[in-house]
């Protein structure tokens, strides 16, 4: 349901993909097959039934392909109006998300995101736009810092009230009783679990305080276990990385 990766240094190959956003209704046949595929080379207890069912809930897909049209990666997002913390708001939830191996490091997903979410949340939206991350993964988490200047919760920073009611109300209102409040994860009855070879810490993660931030406040990433993470949208809170995504990113899907 979250990235494998999403940060790593550009590669040449990785340079030449290319992203694109599609409504969900349009999705073929074929390419609900590829995004399966997808998923099933990179997650552990994913079935096909549980795939199609969230895909439905969505509004449209990310779908990111090489030269010849292959599909190498996808995104999944819904874009909603929630009151459950008392103040209208309005909310982007990302669904299963996953980068081929092989092309990780290329910066198409990140500009496509961007511009999907400008697209759904335009900067005329009447309420504030936060986007509900679940994250399994470091990897995936490592996005919020690399692109976002506040976002929670992190090592460096106490959750501001407001922001952690606010979580936690979306997190209840989405995930219900598989929204732990203490721990903030979700635990759902079948998750899917990375597998094996993303588990793995590589040694140059080892010294990165938001990994081990990451790790300590969710041991059980290993058994699917995400963690609830919300970030505002908002240009003042990108970073210098963030506000090249959004230079890049067209306005028009």
């Amino acid at each position: 349901m979250t990235p494998t990766a999403l940060v790593q240094p550009e590669s040449q190959a990785a340079a030449r993909l290319h992203g694109r956003v599609v409504a969900r209704q349009t999705l073929d046949t074929r390419t609900r097959d590829a995004m399966f595929s997808l998923l099933t080379a990179h997650f552990v207890g994913v079935d096909r039934t549980t795939f199609d069912r969230d895909l439905e809930d969505k509004s449209c897909a990310i779908l990111l392909e090489d030269d010849t049209g292959d599909l190498r990666g996808f995104s999944t997002m819904v874009v909603y109006e929630s009151c459950a913390a008392g103040t209208p708001v309005s909310v982007v939830y990302s669904g299963d998300t996953i980068v081929d191996r092989a092309w990780w490091g290329s910066p198409a997903l990140a500009r496509t995101w961007v511009r999907a979410v400008r697209q759904l949340a335009p900067d005329s939206e009447p309420h504030d736009v936060y986007w509900l991350l679940l994250t399994s993964g470091f990897r995936t988490y490592r996005f919020l810092p690399v692109f976002f200047r506040e976002f929670y919760p992190r090592f460096d920073a106490v959750m501001p009230p407001r922001d952690a009611e606010l979580l936690d109300a979306l997190a209840r209102e989405r995930f219900g009783r598989h929204y732990d409040a203490a721990s903030g994860v979700v635990r759902f009855e079948q998750p899917q679990i990375l597998a094996s070879d993303l588990v793995t810490l590589p040694a140059g993660r080892m010294p990165d305080p938001h990994v081990a931030f990451f790790l300590e406040r969710n041991p059980g990433f290993v058994r699917g276990d995400e963690l609830v993470c919300l970030t505002r949208i908002d240009d003042r809170n990108l970073t210098p990385a963030g506000r090249r995504m959004a230079r890049t990113s067209s306005p028009e899907l």
